[in-house]
């Protein structure tokens, strides 16, 4: 999609210097600054006629990290209270332990406080804290920081507030951010929570009523395992407290209620969930009333936590042949930090790996690496980026944009070709090179590696293609060529238009022009409407007389995009989807008394129904866009919401889940190892279904939902009470027995079958059916339109 206008976080290149720019609201940007765009991380601003372009979930939060592992020094002032001599802060005596960036040791349970003495934050950890903003937050700007012990121990609570006294701090997002050192599972099925386990004084300042589940800062938690739902109050009389716990369809899980005393207290509570899924907590003081306060993108009245599902019992760990069968990535990061144990601080790290999240962007663009002059990136030499050498996350390797030297405009661009395709072919054989020893180094088990040649050319968005058609073909040549020559293994990519619609309105185009002999595979963008919103279902049928085959309905544009694919492309070409999100609806913003628990669960509905349709309609991976909720002009793309910041912000260290992220948990781990079937036949009207078969010749899974225009809108209501029933064949006839059926976020039920036919009843949320026999849906299902299965094994 055309990225509209985001926060440029800091941008650092030697020379335009460090600058800290701003760039929000609709279509304006701070004086100066002529346009802003963001893509994974990369933001950009155009600065009179040059772009200063950043990364700040690889190239410039990856400057963090480096500056965090001490790799880089950034010049700043040294504070007042520099040394190793004690000094005293908030009334306390306090020993310096670690310079930023460092470690802190020390023995048992104390105080820690990081920045200086007049600008600082305190937390409490046990036996060490690792001394960096990442952990604390950053309570001094601009100036070195460090951390130092009290000379106490901390007092006994069950819980820590942060303390910052730096007047311009960001406020604490948590109210707590140490967990209980023991938690019991309480007794009993689904979601419940004892009775407060204890109860202790709290900081005087704050909120009248605070509520958290600490843990490794994902607010995400395993099945079945204790987790702490830790309340603050601040009383002004003895009161009860009155909570209870709402999942994704505003259903009451649990409720309960004890009594406070006056002034400001925590009980912590020990929970456990054998139900998976989102849940957003609710609580009030019966005498001063009052709710929990709005935080950064969440609303007032909630905090919110997910219980991760467990599908192994009927789908047991797939065994993946390659690592790039895997089908699903995303864009954005997060830097958790509440607990020591919890997090590496490399932004993807736990939140993907909880997720299923396995694919993410790595740039090698050639203005990013030889912005200055030819001949400077050395592919013996380029080092892969930390949070990549694990090898458990894949590189979708991007190449867009042309250096200023080499475009006859003078500037960075997107626009235009190379004043010489040959340096450019030259650079791309480097990258190549480059590129296979990082496959072979720390990608054993991926056969190819995957690069995007152009990112959203379209006319009219952010990033056009001004040169023509002939050019524009011959920039994938000199790409396709370079590359090919030094990576055997390579499959380039593109291109990449925003909308499903537009790459095959620019195929039909650029086709018979021959781009498709410099394409391996096909990336695209999944958006399919004009708003891709709760109020714009995928589904969505805009010509009542043409039902589900209008341009925007997104399975109609996906299969003539499969058309397309087949026309130009050789057979069994991959096709990527690099990016779809889920909005808010157009004209919403970040609100105390929004999204409401309906948007929310409609955007859970729709992030999971989108995803399926592009995979069910012949993709074989697809990015889920965006982490948590950021600065743009169609808010709430985030599955999560950004804690510290109403507006969002990129590379939050604070964070909490909405329904779209547990619908993204359950999605993966039921999808994730298949090979697609395709849509299936006959389906009545509002009814939509897809099957999809797992590695190895397994199980079948067949994801369905039903949808209807009349009753899913802003202005009636998403109505999540919509039930059709749909009789599924899922064994031969004569048989009966049952199967399992996952629910949106992944709570399994068994459903009987007579006469090898389930009868399920479907509703706007997807449901997954886990059947064995593959032999019935061989001619239920249409295949896409030339996909071939990656695996082999179809």
């Amino acid at each position: 999609m055309p990225f509209p206008q985001q926060l440029l976080r800091r941008a650092n290149e030697g020379r335009y210097g460090l600058v800290n720019l701003q760039c929000g609201g609709a279509r304006e940007c701070s004086p100066g600054v002529t346009k802003c765009n963001e893509r994974d991380g990369v933001y950009m601003a155009y600065v009179g006629e040059h772009r200063v372009l950043r990364k700040l979930v690889g190239a410039l939060v990856m400057l963090a990290a480096l500056m965090v592992a001490g790799e880089l020094r950034a010049a700043s002032p040294e504070p007042k209270d520099a040394g190793n001599a004690a000094f005293t802060a908030d009334g306390r005596t306090w020993t310096p332990c670690a310079a930023e960036y460092g470690t802190c040791n020390f023995d048992g349970t104390r105080d820690v406080l990081y920045g200086t003495a007049e600008q600082h934050v305190v937390k409490t950890f046990s036996n060490h804290a690792e001394c960096n903003n990442g952990v604390f937050g950053d309570p001094a700007p601009g100036v070195n920081k460090r951390c130092a012990v009290a000379n106490t121990a901390a007092t006994a609570r069950a819980v820590t507030n942060d303390r910052a006294t730096h007047a311009s701090a960001q406020p604490a997002a948590t109210a707590a951010t140490a967990v209980p050192l023991e938690l019991k599972t309480p007794p009993g099925d689904g979601l419940r929570c004892s009775p407060p386990v204890s109860q202790t004084r709290a900081a005087a300042n704050g909120d009248p009523l605070e509520a958290d589940t600490p843990g490794d800062g994902t607010r995400l938690f395993a099945s079945g395992k204790p987790f702490a739902l830790v309340f603050t109050a601040r009383a002004t009389q003895n009161d009860t407290l009155d909570w209870q716990i709402r999942d994704s369809w505003n259903a009451v899980r649990a409720r309960g209620s004890f009594p406070v005393a006056a002034g400001a207290t925590q009980a912590t509570l020990s929970c456990a969930s054998s139900l998976a899924g989102y849940f957003a907590v609710s609580a009030t003081l019966e005498r001063a009333h009052g709710q929990l306060a709005a935080r950064g993108t969440r609303p007032a009245g909630i905090v919110t936590f997910g219980v991760l599902p467990d599908t192994s019992a009927a789908l047991p760990a797939v065994r993946f042949p390659y690592d790039d069968l895997h089908r699903f990535g995303g864009q954005g990061t997060a830097y958790l930090a509440p607990g020591q144990q919890c997090c590496d601080g490399d932004g993807y790290r736990p939140l993907y790996t909880a997720l299923g999240l396995t694919w993410v962007n790595d740039n090698r663009n050639w203005y990013m690496e030889e912005p200055d002059r030819p001949g400077t990136f050395d592919p013996a030499t380029k080092q892969l980026a930390p949070f990549l050498r694990r090898g458990d996350l894949m590189r979708l390797i991007q190449l867009d944009g042309i250096p200023r030297w080499a475009n006859p405009t003078g500037k960075e661009t997107h626009s235009y070709a190379p004043t010489s395709f040959e340096q450019m072919r030259q650079y791309m054989t480097k990258v190549g090179a480059e590129s296979n020893r990082v496959r072979t180094t720390y990608f054993p088990r991926q056969r190819y590696n995957y690069y995007q040649v152009t990112w959203e050319p379209d006319p009219d968005g952010g990033l056009p293609w001004r040169d023509g058609d002939a050019k524009f073909v011959a920039l994938y040549k000199a790409v396709w060529e370079g590359i090919h020559q030094t990576d055997p293994n390579a499959v380039v990519m593109g291109p990449t238009y925003a909308s499903v619609q537009n790459n095959v309105t620019w195929m039909r185009r650029l086709g018979p022009l021959g781009i498709g002999r410099y394409m391996d595979g096909m990336s695209i963008h999944g958006y399919y409407d004009i708003g891709t919103t709760p109020s714009h279902p995928p589904e969505r049928v805009a010509d009542t007389g043409n039902q589900g085959t209008v341009q925007g309905a997104l399975p109609a544009a996906m299969r003539a995009l499969r058309h397309e694919l087949r026309l130009y492309l050789k057979p069994g070409a991959p096709l990527f989807v690099t990016e779809t999100g889920i909005s808010y609806d157009i004209g919403q913003s970040y609100r105390s008394d929004y999204p409401t628990a309906n948007v929310l669960y409609a955007q859970a509905a729709l992030v999971a129904r989108t995803h399926l349709i592009l995979l069910g309609e012949g993709a074989d991976m697809t990015y889920v866009f965006y982490l948590a909720d950021m600065p743009e002009t169609a808010s709430g793309y985030g599955i999560f919401f950004e804690l510290d910041h109403p507006g969002g912000a990129f590379g939050p260290t604070h964070i909490s889940p909405k329904p779209a992220a547990l619908a993204v948990a359950a999605m993966t781990r039921i999808v994730d190892g298949t090979d697609t079937l395709g849509p299936l036949k006959d389906l009545p009207q509002g009814v939509y279904a897809y099957a999809f078969r797992r590695l190895g010749g397994g199980k079948i899974v067949t994801a369905l939902w039903t949808h209807d225009n009349e009753r899913w809108n802003a202005k009636t209501g998403f109505d999540a009470s919509l039930a059709v029933d749909y009789r599924l064949r899922v064994d031969a006839p004569g048989t009966s027995g049952s199967v399992t059926a996952f629910d949106m976020m992944g709570n399994a039920s068994s459903v009987p079958y007579r006469d090898g036919v389930a009868i399920l009843k479907l509703s706007p949320a997807p449901i997954y059916v886990v059947s064995n026999n593959a032999d019935v849906f061989r001619n239920a299902v249409t295949t896409p339109e030339g996909y071939v299965a990656r695996s082999g094994t179809m």
